[in-house]
């Protein structure tokens, strides 16, 4: 039990850090989507992007990971969009966020450094191949989704095009590519780069908690009821089930994970709670109420 709790007690340490630091004043709210920027743009990108430039491809470029990761993923938002759609009779945008919120975990802010506390040597890997299947094919396929839902025929692809174009300048993706380059060319960083870029990476971690614990102050709990219980039902039970069982399907087509702790790692990453950004997308389509 002792040895559990030293495991998670630092995570909910550094969040309620984070919550008490801004509910004294140290820190106003705003202050947090601040620092969140910091994560996204410079920690989070620089964390990649020295876990995957130092190591060999081989290591990286876990095909049986992405596919346990994306079969489970894909198959919950299937179910959960039915579900929603048929026999909630919600509207196909709101059925899109319902998945959206079963399916999408929050990789950076919570996974990551959950991953950093119990299997710290995978967890940069892990984080790249999540961001890789959440930002290249989950997410646009969830807003494509929720565009045809607003009824305009028609645009789907340019919707799908503007994506792309946003991912080829998302520093995070920008790191990963840079990261796979560095790997695969053999090169390897001058000294003085790498420390460099490990001054960010090492702030990512307590950061990305502290941020969490910050944007909880002056949230109420009203809201939860009804309509967030299926959502976290299917986050934080179906997910997982779905890709541990899908890690457990992949050696019959001769695809295993044949890392243990990156077996592991993905189960984990999709126990994860919802992404940060999902009522910023859901507000974009009216459905802040979810």
């Amino acid at each position: 039990m002792l040895e559990i709790f030293s495991i998670t007690g630092p995570i909910y340490i550094v969040i309620f850090a984070g919550y008490l630091a801004t509910h004294l004043g140290l820190f106003v709210k705003e202050d947090m989507r601040i620092l969140g920027k910091f994560v996204i743009n410079f920690a989070l990108p620089s964390l990649l992007f020295l876990s995957l430039s130092q190591r060999h491809v081989s290591e990286i470029l876990n095909t049986g990971y992405l596919l346990a990761y994306l079969a489970g993923s894909l198959v919950v938002l299937v179910v959960g969009y039915l579900w929603a759609r048929h026999l909630a009779g919600l509207s196909m945008t709101t059925s899109t966020f319902y998945a959206m919120g079963m399916t999408c975990p929050n990789s950076g802010y919570v996974g990551y450094p959950v991953l950093l506390l119990t299997m710290a040597p995978i967890a940069g890997v892990s984080l790249a191949l999540n961001m890789l299947a959440e930002n290249l094919i989950m997410i646009p396929l969830l807003l494509v989704m929720a565009e045809l839902g607003r009824g305009r025929s028609g645009r789907w692809y340019r919707v799908f095009w503007q994506l792309m174009v946003r991912l080829a300048l998302n520093p995070l993706i920008i790191a990963i590519i840079a990261g796979f380059c560095i790997s695969v060319s053999g090169w390897r960083l001058p000294d003085i780069l790498a420390r460099s870029v490990n001054f960010f990476a090492m702030a990512s971690g307590a950061l990305s908690l502290f941020v969490i614990g910050g944007s909880l102050v002056g949230l109420s709990v009203k809201g939860v009821g009804r309509k967030t219980v299926p959502i976290a039902f299917g986050k934080l039970v179906l997910h997982p089930l779905a890709v541990l069982l899908a890690v457990l399907c992949l050696p019959l087509v001769g695809l295993p994970i044949r890392d243990p702790s990156l077996r592991t790692a993905v189960v984990l990453m999709a126990a994860m709670p919802m992404m940060s950004i999902y009522t910023i997308l859901a507000q974009n389509y009216g459905q802040e109420d979810i």
